[in-house]
């Protein structure tokens, strides 16, 4: 295990901003995990794992302590002995945490096994997906782990959590709730459809494969896959090289969920119905609902393009703050306030970050 110094955080990120680690080490085995988080306790070192860069924003002057970026790779397909009741004849698929997201998909989708299609093009890695609850058009992964494998920091023994053990919600989980920090996710159970039919639940989505696929014609796996990435690029949130809008974390906020009561009160603000999709696996009550943070934040009087200095709102969607070139972390924390104070100065909701902050005080 060979540790770094002074490791530029800014090129590890989708934001391109950020200072230095003052160390950096990749560990591409549990060994090598194990023996990162000992070299940092005893340094009395803080601790970072850092996955695919693409759900934070470092600080303008890094990180002091120690940076552990998961490379473990590998999947292991298997028939899940003891599958959900609701999944039939499901297929596990076990992912260690380094494993790219995004590949991960298009391997599930080439297998036609059916259950994270609209999680498509999502940047990121596989052991930050249950941290976050990722999810998208519909769906969140934790209606497909199985099973999460991960280090205790606090005991330093490897665990196991059943779903149910993960404590899903929307955008949530235990591992970045109550007790964030503790684990290190290294390894990853889903358990998928084989031959299942894809989950189209939004229209945007439904629309989007109506264009291409003939009236009456169940899409495939691979063509929802394939209209997700498009929509995603559209939007500026799936990473183009040389694209500008793709230096940012991508949704910088999250869909806020409110009552029934609440959605009146915005309609009313507006004098026209919001859009509104249910709360997903992790709402507790059927009264609430999820109303799309990029109208409130147009809603509030902010457009597409929007700039403060070198930070600004993507030019394809208004939930995207992006790095227009050279932007300090700073500068995107000052729009993120603007646009969040507004939103709450009009509606009385305050919009949720979704990307973690590192290295600041």
């Amino acid at each position: 295990m060979q540790i770094e110094e002074n490791k530029s955080l800014a090129p590890l990120t989708t934001f391109r901003i950020g200072g230095a680690a003052r160390w950096y080490v990749e560990a591409l085995s549990e060994d090598d995990v194990v023996e990162a988080t000992r070299w940092a306790e005893k340094q009395r070192a803080p601790l970072l794992v850092l996955g695919g860069g693409s759900n934070l924003l470092v600080s303008d002057s890094g990180f002091n302590g120690l940076v552990l970026r998961i490379g473990l790779k590998g999947i292991r397909v298997f028939v899940n002995e003891n599958p959900k009741r609701e999944l039939d004849d499901p297929r596990g698929y076990d992912v260690a945490a380094g494993e790219d997201w995004d590949q991960f998909v298009q391997r599930a989708v080439d297998d036609e096994c059916a259950g994270i299609e609209c999680l498509a093009g999502i940047p990121g890695t596989v052991g930050g997906t249950p941290v976050q609850n990722v999810g998208a058009y519909g769906q969140e992964v934790s209606t497909t782990i199985a099973s999460v494998r991960a280090l205790d920091l606090h005991e330093g023994v490897f665990r196991f959590f059943s779903n149910s053990d993960c404590e899903f919600a929307y955008r949530k989980s235990r591992f970045n709730a109550e007790e964030r920090g503790r684990y290190i996710v290294t390894r990853v159970v889903f358990a998928l459809r084989p031959g299942g039919a894809p989950e189209i639940k939004y229209n945007e989505l439904k629309w989007a494969l109506d264009a291409v696929t003939p009236t009456g014609v169940q899409p495939t796996l691979a063509e929802v896959a394939a209209a997700v990435r498009r929509l995603r690029q559209n939007k500026g949130m799936l990473l183009v090289e040389g694209d500008p809008n793709c230096r940012s974390a991508g949704s910088f906020f999250k869909n806020p969920v409110v009552t029934a009561s609440q959605a009146m009160d915005i309609a009313a603000i507006c004098d026209k119905e919001p859009p509104r999709y249910p709360a997903g696996a992790g709402g507790p009550s059927a009264d609430l609902v999820k109303i799309p943070a990029a109208w409130l934040i147009e809603q509030a009087g902010f457009t597409k393009g929007y700039r403060l200095g070198a930070a600004g709102i993507s030019s394809r969607h208004t939930l995207a703050l992006v790095n227009l070139g050279g932007a300090t972390a700073q500068e995107i924390l000052s729009l993120a306030s603007q646009i969040t104070d507004a939103v709450e100065g009009r509606f009385g909701i305050r919009l949720e970050r979704e990307p973690v902050l590192v290295g600041f005080d």
